[in-house]
């Protein structure tokens, strides 16, 4: 991207990336076609005058194997899931007035965690009615919430989220395996990912992402195709292919011992696959990213049909423009200087903590930005 931002033809941007940075042919090909393909969906965003807004909800049914986000069982939070949504609201209310006096339009909204949709409808109205009433969400290039887990899906949930200029969801399966599902502590069956895909089609989403994981402990690549043939027959308008990636603060490593006798396997067919799978769901790739300790050293890609791409991933990705992040363990990037510098603003990850000190998180995040403005 910043090659051919800089002047270069694609031709020069390949031949740069080949010789200088030792990119194989086949990801200089990914990358170039990614690039070219976020240009023509940012070409109408005034980006760099604008921010996009995350807001975490730090609760799930259960926490994955792999998960290092902020995050927590519900069973054991939800008393003081009110408690949360007071707190957070607060922070909704001074944010959007430090913004609005600053005079930033707001661009996409994300709201993710966590699983959002472990809120019950009532506190997605509660939620939803503070993001409507202190941001103008009308005029959003993009509006998602994830409802991630197919467990914490319901048609009340759906029908309250309709309710309001939600744009995008994302259901996520991670992987279409019982056995997986079962060992990664997904408590959820594949069946429930399909009734609350259908389920979201009934209530008129037309705008679905799923998120899908590679190199998931025992899947080899006759499972991950059984996994695509089953997404496939779905048709979402856009799947997010993850390389796993085991983080520092995910079970998977704090206990590695006692998964030590577990397979991790990605490779180039797996990856090759899901491409081709992709396409012929008539999806192109938009948006990719890399992480440490991704197994097989691939990375995270993107695939949507026209129309249907995640504009917030390509903003936080690229560091296009600010993202300020609500929630407990939200982290805040301020871009400076069109990208030359970037800061962070961090929100404290424990809940009881959050609520407890959130005035201060205001304050943390008024003097940056004011530091950025």
């Amino acid at each position: 991207m910043g090659l051919i931002e800089s002047g270069m033809k694609n031709t020069e941007a390949a031949q740069e990336l080949r010789e200088r940075y030792m990119v194989s042919p086949q990801k200089t090909a990914l990358a170039i076609t990614i690039a070219n393909r976020e240009r023509e969906i940012l070409k109408d965003i005034d980006y760099e005058n604008g921010y996009s807004l995350y807001v975490g909800i730090p609760f799930c049914p259960s926490i994955c194997l792999y998960c290092s986000f902020s995050s927590y069982p519900l069973k054991q939070w939800k008393d003081r899931v009110y408690l949360y949504l007071d707190a957070l609201c607060k922070e909704i209310h001074a944010v959007a007035q430090i913004m609005n006096e600053k005079g930033k339009k707001l661009d996409t909204v994300y709201i993710g965690g966590g699983t959002p949709t472990t809120l019950e409808p009532d506190q997605l109205k509660i939620l939803l009615d503070a993001l409507i009433a202190n941001f103008d969400c009308e005029h959003l290039a993009e509006f998602t919430i994830e409802a991630g887990r197919p467990d914490s899906i319901t048609r009340e949930k759906l029908q309250m989220i309709r309710n309001y200029p939600i744009t995008r969801i994302s259901v996520n399966p991670q992987t279409m395996n019982q056995e997986t599902l079962d060992i990664i502590g997904r408590r959820h069956t594949v069946d429930e990912t399909k009734q609350a895909f259908a389920l979201a089609r009934e209530c008129g989403f037309d705008n679905i992402n799923m998120d899908l994981i590679v190199g998931l402990p025992g899947e080899d690549c006759k499972m991950v195709e059984h996994t695509l043939d089953e997404v496939k027959a779905l048709a979402p308008d856009s799947v997010t292919v993850h390389s796993l990636a085991v983080k520092r603060a995910a079970r998977l490593n704090i206990f590695k011992d006692r998964y030590q006798e577990m397979t991790f396997e990605n490779n180039q067919e797996i990856m090759d696959m899901t491409m081709r799978t992709a396409c012929e769901m008539d999806m192109g790739p938009y948006y990719l990213y890399r992480q440490k300790n991704m197994k097989g050293n691939f990375e995270n890609v993107g695939y949507a049909k026209v129309d249907k791409a995640g504009i917030y991933n390509i903003l936080i990705m690229e560091e296009k423009q600010p993202i300020i992040a609500l929630g407990a363990g939200g982290s805040s990037k301020l871009v400076f200087d069109h990208g030359k510098r970037i800061e962070r603003v961090e929100n404290v990850k424990d809940v009881t903590n959050y609520i407890e000190r959130i005035d201060e998180m205001i304050e943390r995040k008024r003097k940056g930005i004011n530091t950025w403005l």
